[in-house]
């Protein structure tokens, strides 16, 4: 699932001539690009999909959706280490084929 998820802008910058940021998620930080919302600040929030900041969201919506989201789990299905999840899964695969044996 690809989720768009809010997120708290930390640090602005240039990176190869695009406006960036860098948001926080609920604890989990990421590069973000700001150009199609170029006139968010530190300190803003913005909902976030697939590496854009897409629509700039007020703190209060901001916060009762991320903490839903880690509520339901989504943001570790989200942002969780994929070398772990794919450990995981293969793992679970393993198991399961040693207790049909």
């Amino acid at each position: 699932m690809c989720l768009a998820v809010p997120g708290r802008v930390t640090e602005i910058g240039e990176r190869d001539g695009a406006r960036m940021a860098v948001m926080d998620f609920g604890g989990v930080v990421k590069d973000v690009c700001l150009e199609y919302l170029p006139d968010l600040a530190v300190g803003d929030y913005a909902i976030v999909h697939v590496g854009f900041a897409l629509q700039r969201l007020d703190e209060g919506s901001a916060r009762r959706t991320l903490a839903l989201f880690e509520e339901l789990g989504l943001l570790q299905e989200e942002f969780g280490d994929p070398w772990e999840a794919a450990g995981a899964a293969a793992g679970s695969g393993t198991e399961a084929e040693e207790a049909g044996r």
